[in-house]
Parts: C-alpha cells; structure tokens; sequence
C-alpha cells in the first residue's frame, strides 16, 4: 500500500487503510480519493475510510457470506449520510465528496463496494481485467457508443464523475461478489494512476515484481514520471 501527492497537486487527498480480520474475514481494504475546493477532498476521503474503517472492526466477527454484501450496501449508505450533512454546511467543506472502494476478503470470496472512479484490478492467469466500472462521463459516452475505448482513454472530460459519496442525499453504490483463487492479484488504485499508466503496463510491473510493497512504488514512480497529474493511491493484495 502506497500512496503519493503526484508532480502536480500540493496535497495528498486520497486517503487508505487495511484492517486484518481475527475471523471469517481475512482482511479489508478501503481506498478513496477525495475532491472539493481547498482542502475539503482531503477531509471527505479520511473521514469516509477511518469511519469505515472503525464499523468493520466493530463488526468484522459477525460477518457471514450472506451479511457482508448488506455490511457494505449499509456502511456506503451512513457514510454518505455523514459526509454529505457536512458537505452542505457553507464554508471550507462545502460540497466535498469523495470516491470509495471496499474490498472485503471473507472466505474464498472478495465483496467489492464501489462508488465513483477508482479501479479495482483482477490479475489471473497472466491477464488484467478490471471489475469495477467506472461512474463518470465518460464512461456513460462508452456505453451508448458516442466513445470507443481509446478515445476514452485521452477524453479532456475523462476526470467528471457520475457518483460520488458525500455529494448528494443519497448514492447507488455497486456492490458485487468475486470467487478468489489462489496467485490471483488484486489491485485497488485512484485514477491518478490509471490516467497515467494504461493496463498492460499496469500487469507488466504488477507482475514483474513479487513483492508488492515495491510494485506499489515502481507504479507511482512511473507514474509521477508520465506527469503525475495527481494524487497516486495503490492498494496490492496477493493471494
């Protein structure tokens, strides 16, 4: 896990954390990157992940296969309650908001919560694929065939996202269930990596490096060597 401020913005507001499991849950992994005016961004995206951090920890020993899917759907649900009461309250926070992933490893299975642009990774048998989908713009202009795939990928409007937390009285978060199998890769990361690194180059140093504290690093320094137009977050889990 690894996270930097990029070449170009002068703070860091993606925010991360891990929580190893004592039972059923191995360990969850949570990242978010944050967006508002003056250092609002910074505020949503920590408050989102230490206050989820805290509810799976509470919660962690009671978790079943059926349970957790409705954990996530739940925690997404209040945590959005709580950023968005004071995102509204006029002054330096007005507004914020901020992306999520949750990646919950129960079992033999990762539950997945996302809302807004940061990616989660699958690396298996060699192959990359992503398994969320993107809420932005963008990807809404992929979907009704306005964009293909590579023009996406150079789109000027490709950082305006669709759904965010803390923005509005409520969000629809996706919630969906993967079987996990042994040597796969997961990676979870803020889009200040994949505006900067397409996905084969995003496998080839994954792979490359077993280690996955040291792919973290190589990955943000190459980033931040294409330009590093933004806070970097990188979240590897092998298995």
């Amino acid at each position: 896990m690894k996270s930097h401020k990029g070449m170009v913005r002068e703070i860091n507001e993606d925010f991360c954390d891990v929580v190893i499991g004592s039972s059923l849950m191995k360990a969850a992994f949570i990242i978010a990157d944050g967006m508002g005016g003056h250092n609002a961004g910074e505020v949503a995206s920590k408050m989102a992940v230490e206050y989820i951090s805290e509810k799976i920890k509470e919660n962690e020993k009671d978790f079943t296969e059926d349970s957790v899917s409705d954990f996530l759907k739940n925690i997404i649900k209040e945590t959005n309650g709580i950023i968005y009461e004071k995102s509204r309250i006029p002054g330096p926070f007005l507004g914020m908001g901020t992306t999520l992933i949750i990646a919950i490893f129960l079992c033999e299975n990762l539950y997945l919560g996302h809302v807004g642009d940061s990616r989660v990774y699958m690396i298996r048998n060699g192959e990359i694929k992503q398994l969320t989908t993107d809420h932005s713009y963008v990807e809404e202009l992929v979907k009704n065939g306005s964009l293909s795939r590579t023009e996406a990928e150079r789109h000027p409007q490709k950082n305006i996202i669709t759904r965010a937390v803390g923005c509005f009285e409520s969000v629809e978060a996706d919630i969906c269930t993967y079987e996990v199998y042994q040597d796969d890769i997961f990676i979870l990361c803020t889009d200040g990596l994949t505006n900067m690194l397409t996905d084969d180059r995003i496998l080839e140093i994954t792979v490359k490096h077993e280690d996955p504290q040291y792919a973290c690093a190589e990955l943000i320094n190459e980033a931040n060597k294409n330009g590093g137009e933004d806070n970097i977050t990188v979240i590897i889990i092998r298995t």
